[in-house]
């Protein structure tokens, strides 16, 4: 290739490079160029600069406009080469803008005429429009050509493209190990090159093959530190929150997958992005339940994808439709063609939704009589379930319980939940381990109502496979954590000055957007944390069975939305259908209205309200309890009920447990050698924390914090390993976001991600504070809220209540509570002894009502 004419060949031969290393410096030195240069050579140079850093951030139209003039003054100057190379960037503009039949025959002339290392150039450079268009087979391809066409000559730079390129082609092909070693080579050479924009785009694509390979916190923590590399170069990338967003879909968040997608959904962005971004936008409407707006953003996405003659996207943004239609009812025949065409059109080139096409038309064939197509499509869909990902396996062996009957299905569903606990050991985020159980929702409904007919023994075993399975691992958040530690001070300086501002009547929208950005960092800094540690024990029935000794046990399954009791006691285990697990719910919805209006002194009918709960929570089961304590394991969704209303529970000891086999784990924890007491103060209480004065006297040399004293810092370090702790502080539940609920302390909110800080829980803890109890129920069968941050952590017993309590009638309940405790009784037995000395006032009663005993 001759050479750039020596005026200005020094400050034109690094200007390329520039461009994708450091665009803005580059558009701003192209353009001083151009003001001073009339050599056609550099000239030449300095357009083709200028129409990378536009390509790169999406002013097509100008992009084309300075190629097309670099095209000119290359041919003016009789530089053939620059010329051919300048044509395959003009190729590439032209395809980003729509101009796709334009812009590949740009490329194939390009590759007509060029020597050998532009041809190179020109094949990586079409390697990565064929991706774009979905063709990865023959983007590897034109990859690996210019890869070796490059390899010793010299020109690493390039030939860390043409890698960087074929990585990301092989990401869509599902080749994770190939496509993780082609971005960690291309960072090595860009990083010796000095090509710091193009080694941040290899860092991105680890990120990527992160997420193909299931391991979701190191691909969000990669794209993190990829968006950190460009936002120092002042370049935005508009696929990462488009890439972002998949990840967070996959952990259970389509919310947030959806707020990562608003900023490109206004902003319009290139021809290419738009429909791409539709679709995501489609995924996230779905998985968020709104399957309207989802079919609409899948059906505009297929019409841009088509116009622009981009088949294998139309596919999948076919797929999307079809599966919100799906949701929404429809099992047409048209719907069935459709999701055929779709399946046959990503068995091309696209393992990862290949599955999810064949699942979906095995599920319509089904519901429409068609056996034989049912099990052809269910059987490809179940090819996935022994090799891939976690998740991908998962979903192989969900068709495969489809497809099958009896213990086969039970079998099946019993893999699948296998491959979703591994996922789910990925996961260092306690909210994300119980979300990521939502994927095993269907497998886990298949397994028990396969369960249902073989006994109440095997329903009770399979109904326990995936209740409460995050609360059996303890979180992995080293409690030394420095930086976490310091995120959390942050959050609650900007809740102190955000209440302040709102004691004084001061505008608040400043300090709000404060608080937010605060949880937002402390979020993202957990979505991030690896997983580790190991997987609970199955439950043994016949273990369980014995060490119940004279308690029964009450187990409330929910099969195909019918609630059943499973009661079991002595040896045996036997099961009554109890009803709608929705009239349940209800009743329940019902039942904290009503505890909510006496905590403010408007007392209830609790005989009427503690019948009805009966009726629909035990129904028959309730003549069958015997005499002495019970265990109650109640879904997630039903944690919350006040168990003490009910008639048949109302005098006897009760305990809950979120699972039989957390309970177990509770009978089995050591209590510390030690008996450290620990009372804590919050401020602001109508009582005042009355009845910590008192307990202060009882218990001589407990931990006395309050006053001032009770700060997050303090209350941690009194609260970790104690024997007995009792906090009587305001108890505020998030349902927004369940890890921000918290127990409002002197300094701020001590939050559930403080909680998990905690090297070892207190032995026995009793919140003594509003909702202190209250849980959402998130995935499959889990729980978010101040219980899910202390039941991991080795708490063998917990008092909290399920609803806001009356402070002034919480004193004398938690001073007869202790008195209970200082006798020798476990924290059931105390609760029952407290409730029965606040009887003859209904607001009383209601009090000793909200509160619940877990463990033991």
């Amino acid at each position: 290739m001759p050479a750039v004419p020596t005026d200005g060949v020094v400050t034109a031969s690094g200007l390329l490079d520039l461009a994708v290393s450091r665009p803005r410096e580059a558009l701003d030195a192209a353009t001083e160029l151009l003001a001073g240069q009339d050599s056609p050579a550099v000239v030449s140079v300095a357009h083709q600069a200028r129409g990378v850093v536009h390509r790169d951030a999406g002013d097509l139209d100008e992009a084309v406009r300075d190629f097309r003039l670099a095209i000119r003054f290359a041919r003016r100057a009789r530089l053939p080469d620059r010329e051919c190379d300048i044509l395959a960037s003009l190729g590439v503009a032209l395809v980003m803008s729509g101009r796709i039949a334009a812009g590949l025959s740009a490329l194939d002339k390009a590759l007509r005429t060029a020597d050998p290392r532009i041809a190179a150039r020109v094949l990586l450079r079409r390697g990565g429009i064929m991706d774009e268009l979905g063709r990865r087979a023959d983007a590897v391809a034109d990859c690996t050509h210019a890869e070796q066409l490059l390899t010793g000559s010299g020109d690493e730079v390039w030939r860390a493209r043409a890698l960087l390129n074929r990585g990301m082609a092989r990401i869509g092909l599902g080749q994770v190990d190939a496509a993780a070693q082609d971005a960690r080579s291309a960072e090595v050479l860009f990083s010796a090159a000095g090509q710091e924009l193009e080694a941040a785009k290899a860092v991105h694509n680890r990120g990527l093959v992160a997420n193909l390979s299931g391991h979701l916190p190191a691909a969000l923590a990669l794209l993190a530190l990829a968006e950190q590399r460009y936002a120092a170069l002042d370049v935005q990338i508009p696929e990462l929150p488009m890439e972002r967003s998949a990840i967070l879909l996959r952990a259970g968040l389509p919310n947030e997958a959806r707020e990562e997608l608003e900023p490109l959904l206004d902003s319009g962005g290139s021809s290419m992005l738009r429909p791409e971004v539709l679709v995501a936008c489609a995924r996230a409407a779905l998985a968020a339940g709104d399957a309207r707006a989802a079919r609409s953003y899948a059906d505009r996405a297929t019409g841009l994808f088509r116009r622009q003659r981009r088949d294998w996207w139309a596919a999948r943004a076919l797929l999307v439709s079809a599966e919100a239609r799906y949701a929404a009812g429809e099992r047409s025949a048209r719907l069935l063609q459709a999701t055929l065409a779709a399946a046959v059109a990503l068995s091309q080139d696209h393992p990862d939704e290949e599955p999810l096409a064949h699942l979906l038309v095995g599920r319509l064939a089904r519901a429409r009589g068609e056996p034989a197509l049912a099990a052809t499509h269910l059987a490809a869909a179940a090819g996935p379930r022994r090799r891939g990902p976690a998740l991908m396996r998962a979903t192989g062996w969900l068709a495969q319980a489809l497809r099958t009957e009896g213990d086969q299905r039970l079998r099946a569903c019993g893999r699948g939940l296998d491959a979703l606990d591994e996922h789910r050991l990925t996961l260092g985020c306690s909210e994300l381990r119980a979300l990521a159980t939502g994927h095993g929702r269907e497998l886990a409904a298949l397994a028990v109502a396969q369960a249902l007919p073989r006994g109440p023994r095997t329903l009770l075993r399979w109904s326990e496979r995936w209740r409460a399975t995050a609360l059996a691992v303890p979180p992995v958040t080293p409690p030394d954590d420095d930086a976490l530690a310091g995120d959390l001070a942050s959050l609650r300086d900007a809740v102190r000055r955000l209440e302040e501002a709102r004691a004084d009547g001061s505008p608040t929208a400043a300090q709000e957007r404060e608080r937010d950005h605060q949880e937002a960092t402390v979020r993202r800094r957990q979505l991030q944390l690896s997983g580790g540690g190991t997987l609970a024990a199955r439950l043994d029935v016949d273990e369980l069975l014995a060490t119940l000794g004279e308690r029964t046990l009450v187990s409330l399954v929910e099969v195909s939305g019918v609630l059943h009791a499973l009661i079991g006691h002595g040896n045996r285990v036997v099961r009554h259908e109890v009803g709608p697990a929705a009239s349940a719910v209800q009743e329940l919805g019902f039942a904290a209205f009503a505890l909510r209006r006496a905590a403010h002194g408007r007392a209830p009918d609790l005989v009427a309200l503690g019948a009805r709960l009966q009726q629909v929570l035990l129904g028959p089961a309730a003549g069958r309890l015997g005499d002495g304590p019970v265990v109650v394991v109640p879904p997630g969704r039903l944690l919350g009920v006040p168990w003490g209303l009910l008639p048949a529970l109302r005098d006897r000891s009760v305990t809950v447990g979120p699972s039989a086999a957390l309970w177990l784990q509770a009978r089995a924890t050591e209590p510390p050698p030690d008996r450290r007491v620990v009372l804590v103060a919050g401020p602001g209480l109508g009582s005042g924390g009355g009845e910590v004065s008192p307990l202060a006297t009882r218990y001589g040399e407990a931990v006395l914090l309050r006053d001032g004293r009770a700060t997050v810092d303090r209350v941690l370090a009194a609260l970790d390993g104690a024997w007995l702790a009792h906090v009587a502080a305001h108890g505020s539940f998030r349902a927004d976001s369940p890890m921000f609920s918290s127990l409002g302390l002197d300094d701020g909110p001590l939050t559930v991600h403080d909680l998990e800080r905690l090297r070892r829980a207190p032995y026995r803890l009793v919140l003594s504070a509003c909702d202190s109890g209250v849980a959402a129920p998130v995935g499959a069968d889990e729980l978010l809220g101040l219980v899910s941050g202390l039941l991991p952590l080795g708490t063998a017993g917990l008092l909290a209540s399920v609803a806001p309590v009356n402070d002034a009638a919480t004193v004398p309940l938690m001073l007869a509570l202790h008195d209970a405790l200082d006798g020798g009784a476990d924290l059931p037995e105390a609760l029952l002894a407290a409730r029965r000395t606040m009887t003859g006032d209904p607001v009383a009663e209601a009090t000793g009502a909200a509160f619940i005993a877990l463990g033991t």
